[in-house]
Formats: C-alpha cells, structure tokens, sequence
C-alpha cells in the first residue's frame, strides 16, 4: 500500500517544477528532487529533512565537507551532486557577466560572485578593456596569499598581452572577516605602482570572505577602503 502513495511520485515532482519552477518548493521538497539524481528507486524525502535539519540550511548542506556528509551514509556520488550546485552556481553567474561592462565603481559584488563555493584561498584576476568590457578574467595563484605570493609580474605581463587598459584583483579569507592585514595594503600600493608605469590602472583590490567583502581600492592619493554594502 505503502509502494502505491509514492508511485509516480519523482514525474509529479519533477512536472510540477518544469510548469511552476523552484520557488514553488519548500528548501525540503528541493533538496529532495535534487537527489533523485543520485539515489535511484528510494524516497529521498526523509534524508533531505534529515541533512536540513542536521546542518540548518540548504547552503550549509552544500558547503559541507565530504567527510561530514559521509557520516550521513551518503556515496560519493550524492556528495559529488551536492558539492556541483555551489560550484556550477559561480560558474553561471560568471559567464553571465561577461557579456555586460562591469561597473568598477564598487566591485565587491563583482567579485564575491566568483568566490561561491570556493574552500581554498585564490587570487582572482580581472583585466578590462577601455569600456570596461572585461576581457580576461581568472584564479593565477592558489594558496595562502600574502605580500609574497601576488605575482605582479604575472599580472604585468597579462595587462600587456591582453591590452588591458584596467586591473582588479581579488582574494578570500576562508575562514575570519574580509579585513585587510598590513601586507594587503603593501600589495595593492606595490601593484598600483607596477601597472601605472604600463599606463594601465589598478581599479580595485577586493577581499572576499563568506558574508562580506572589503575594497582596498587605491589611487595616487592613497586608499580608499568600504565594505560591500557601502553606498
């Protein structure tokens, strides 16, 4: 009797979200159909409850490690689905910026787009044409990022191949507050200074953490620092 409920249960989900789409479900009744693509034949109803009620939200379920969702009895291939939706996440919304100017203004936002599900530090380079198209953009340094590890030659010499006529770079803190330490302040004024002598602009050096972001952008005139919900 029991088999007779849930029968045709996954096409009446899956037809429900193709006509009305994802804002039509409760976070539960998503995560539910997203494992559909992982777990075949078994109601996938109690796990999602299970893993919400558990971690608390639907992007804490995504951000956890995979030895935390093992312990949930989940294969590698569930967890693989589930760590995909952050990272295809950025991916999307990167490819969709490409298409527009990037307004340089404040490029907080901009940048914390690029950051979705990362769980390592990078430097993320941005380099911009004379409209402000972007026309390179990209992770050059992964690791821990200090004063050391920017490479501003690297950064010079893409300027020049790419004709770039701005710069803004980017990295995060994954773990404490988007705060500029001593040294990121020396990076920016240092690489302010290489690109100026190729007549390209350092726009922005921009610090990314899970819930903010803090600009260090510079001029000839010194810093000028606000957070990403600055007006």
């Amino acid at each position: 009797m029991a088999e007779n409920v849930h029968k045709g249960h996954r096409k009446r989900m899956r037809d429900r979200y193709l006509l009305e789409g994802i804002d039509s479900f409760s976070e539960h009744e998503a995560l539910e159909m997203l494992l559909y693509h992982a777990i075949p034949q078994k109601n996938t109803n109690p796990l999602a409850h299970e893993l919400l009620n558990s971690f608390g939200s639907l992007s804490a379920v995504f951000d956890a490690s995979p030895a935390t969702l093992r312990d949930f009895g989940l294969s590698d291939n569930t967890i693989a689905l589930l760590k995909l939706i952050p990272d295809f996440a950025r991916l999307y919304l990167v490819d969709k910026s490409k298409s527009r100017p990037v307004e340089t203004k404040n490029l907080c936002e901009y940048f914390q787009d690029k950051f979705i599900g990362r769980k390592t530090e990078v430097l993320y380079l941005l380099l911009l044409d004379s409209k402000n198209k972007e026309i390179f953009s990209g992770v050059i340094s992964k690791g821990s990022i200090n004063t050391a590890d920017v490479p501003i030659r690297k950064i010079v010499e893409l300027s020049l191949n790419y004709n770039a006529k701005s710069v803004a770079i980017a990295h995060n803190h994954v773990s404490g507050l988007a705060l500029p330490s001593k040294a990121d302040l020396v990076t920016t004024e240092m690489l302010y200074k290489a690109l100026a002598l190729i007549n390209v602009r350092l726009v922005d050096h921009v610090i990314v953490s899970e819930d903010d972001a803090v600009s260090l952008a510079y001029t000839k005139y010194g810093y000028h620092i606000f957070t990403a919900n600055s007006d």
